[in-house]
């Protein structure tokens, strides 16, 4: 006698013809919900953390008393403009915005053509003692600003470039060309080589390639060393302070110092003319952001 064995199934609730949907498996390199939540939090903090100085020193300059910043919750019941149109009207503020100006922008377009023309040639031409031109360029970042000032304030008094704007560029390019030199020779080695030739065969001279080939693929290169040398020059005090006699032509850095004096200091004035100072600085780098990153990254893969 033989027995017959009936399975039955577990009554579902899915209509028949409903196939049981698949489960699904996280990928290589997917990251489940605790670590996505954690990530956000943490960069969450970080940006509280870098936003909270800026907005400290807007906070303090809306404070109309210089020490209002030992008692800064007093700042609320009478928070004023006043800091920034003293500022702006009974300061030299526009002049020492067009000096800071006409040196970071000419320590910008003069460093960056000198930075890049060196690079490009360090890269791709081999003429002898090339690696030890780069070193020395490279040991010139060494020298502390005290030990440089007393010779470059003889050499510029000797050509009668003292408290002039082109000897003042003339010093802040002594200090972004070599470090902007080689970011660019970095940059260029990345640069396949085959472009030159190809440059050449249609006829172009070595200037002509690095010209209209080379540098427009150089950009996010060039953003970096602008940036660079933007912000060498904007922020910069000791050698504007020694070679800039005229309070005229003090660049911003050093007509904030103006604000403090032996024995008392402007604090709320200072913060006004800082975030005043800030504009012109935030405004280059969002002209420069979109090949800023690309720049950094990729200056720095091959050398």
């Amino acid at each position: 006698m033989s027995t017959i064995t009936v399975k039955t199934e577990a009554p579902t609730d899915r209509p028949a013809g409903e196939r049981t949907p698949p489960v699904k498996k996280r990928g290589r390199g997917e990251r489940g919900p605790l670590a996505i939540l954690t990530s956000h939090g943490i960069l969450a903090v970080a940006s509280i953390v870098a936003l909270f100085p800026v907005a400290w020193l807007v906070f303090l300059s809306l404070g109309p008393d210089k020490d209002d910043y030992l008692r800064p919750g007093g700042i609320w019941g009478k928070m004023t403009l006043d800091n920034y149109a003293f500022v702006l009207q009974d300061t030299n503020f526009f002049h020492w915005l067009k000096s800071s100006l006409i040196v970071s922008l000419g320590t910008t377009v003069l460093g960056v053509l000198v930075a890049a023309t060196t690079g490009y040639a360090v890269s791709r031409m081999r003429f002898p003692g090339y690696k030890k031109f780069m070193w020395a360029l490279l040991v010139t970042q060494m020298f502390p600003v005290a030990v440089l000032m007393v010779p470059m304030y003889q050499i510029l008094s000797d050509l009668q470039l003292i408290d002039t704007y082109l000897g003042l560029i003339l010093v802040y390019c002594s200090t972004a060309v070599p470090y902007c030199a080689w970011l660019m020779k970095g940059y260029f080695d990345t640069i396949p080589f085959e472009i030159d030739e190809a440059g050449r065969v249609d006829g172009l001279s070595p200037f002509g390639t690095f010209a209209r080939l080379i540098l427009p693929l150089a950009k996010p290169g060039l953003a970096v060393a602008a940036f660079y040398s933007f912000i060498t020059a904007f922020g910069e005090v000791a050698f504007a302070t020694t070679f800039m006699l005229d309070d005229t032509k003090y660049t911003l850095a050093v007509g904030l110092q103006s604000f403090v004096s032996e024995h008392d200091a402007q604090r709320n004035l200072m913060a006004a003319t800082a975030v005043l100072i800030a504009i012109p600085v935030s405004a280059f780098f969002y002209l420069v952001q979109k090949n800023l990153v690309t720049g950094l990254t990729a200056g720095g893969t091959k050398g």
